[in-house]
């Protein structure tokens, strides 16, 4: 598989729904952003809720439980466009499914009085479950059987929801895209391109021993599990050699 190459700034971006088709005059009523700056997680969010001016399918309420009344009182989507527009323009956006979200954002777009475009004019888009199909031909590849496959806790997830799927997502996205292995190559490569002689100095000084702080027990498990996710993405796990 070609080794893809991200761009510095990264939003990972889930959304949930009135119901399946925006041809059929369903309408978004969540998106949930988190970004990411060389590969890090930066804090930064996105997430709103939005009024849909339109009842939800009880089918899309069994999967996210978001109420029509509960968005009685949540602003329109004409009301969040320009703050939504300003996080993800110039990032690479990574979804799930991203023909999904892009359909549903590009007609809430094309309802706007002042047209906005569409995705593409303001971000690259990174389809996560086109490239788990095909880093994983022949399995599930669900956002919930990928927790499984790279060993991300994924247990309070009982409904789906904009956020916290893209906040699970971004998980995936790294370990999946090369894990910790990229972070560290990353540095590597900044290091490489620095055009300054670097010199290492010993510092000697008197100074207390390091303080050595044992792991519990699972403490020790968890470290175990997130190596062994490590090995399962391909990632280069130094500690296993």
């Amino acid at each position: 598989m070609d080794k893809r190459t991200f761009t510095n700034r990264i939003v990972v971006l889930d959304t949930e729904t009135t119901g399946l088709n925006p041809q059929e005059g369903h309408r978004i009523i969540e998106i949930g952003c988190v970004e990411m700056v060389k590969r890090r997680l930066t804090g930064k969010r996105f997430h709103v809720y939005i009024n849909p001016d339109r009842i939800i399918d009880d089918g899309a309420i069994a999967v996210h439980g978001i109420t029509n009344q509960f968005l009685d009182d949540k602003p329109h989507f004409d009301q969040i466009v320009d703050d939504f527009i300003a996080f993800i323009k110039d990032a690479e956006l990574v979804i799930h499914n991203a023909p999904f979200d892009v359909g549903f954002i590009n007609k809430e777009f094309s309802l706007l009085k002042n047209k906005a475009g569409a995705v593409a004019d303001y971000s690259e888009v990174f389809d996560t479950l086109a490239y788990a199909r095909k880093k994983h031909p022949g399995q599930r590849n669900s956002l919930d059987a990928l927790c499984k496959r790279y060993g991300i806790d994924n247990s309070h997830r009982d409904l789906h929801g904009a956020l916290l799927d893209a906040e699970i997502l971004a998980d995936v996205f790294l370990l999946m895209t090369g894990g910790q292995s990229s972070l560290l190559d990353e540095g590597r490569l900044e290091t490489a391109g620095s055009s300054e002689n670097t010199e290492i100095k010993r510092i000697l000084k008197d100074r207390p021993a390091l303080k050595i702080i044992a792991c519990n027990d699972e403490e020790l498990s968890a470290h175990q599990q997130r190596l062994e996710a490590i090995e399962k993405a391909g990632g280069s796990c130094l500690w296993n050699q």
